[in-house]
């Protein structure tokens, strides 16, 4: 019996000592939160008249981000045909090609 007591007894005792209104120290200074400002990468925008002066890594990765996603592109559009349907109809093909006939194709009438 005394063991159920105590189980009851130290939940309530572990919210009594760190309850929703008291207040956990850390030795980090506790929890920071940045304000968000509505500025990317917390810039201040130039004066005016001024122009924007880019960073040495801006145009590497604007060419190399979109030269990248061209050329993927370019390959996506090239890439070879390797779906069982291609594959049976060049198999196709050549088999009717060796036995000498040729497919032809006649428009239906309507």
């Amino acid at each position: 019996m005394s063991a159920a007591l105590l189980r009851s007894a130290l939940p309530r005792r572990a919210f009594a000592v760190a309850g929703p209104t008291s207040q956990r120290r850390l030795a980090s200074g506790g929890v920071h939160y940045n304000e968000p400002t509505g500025r990317l990468f917390g810039e201040h925008p130039p004066a005016p008249g001024q122009k924007r002066a880019k960073e040495d890594w801006e145009n590497i990765y604007y060419y190399g981000f979109g030269g990248s996603m061209l050329l993927g592109a370019i390959l996506i559009y090239y890439k070879p045909d390797t779906s069982i349907e291609g594959w049976a109809r060049q198999q196709a093909k050549e088999k009717m090609a060796a036995a000498g006939e040729t497919p032809s194709y006649q428009k239906s009438s309507e």
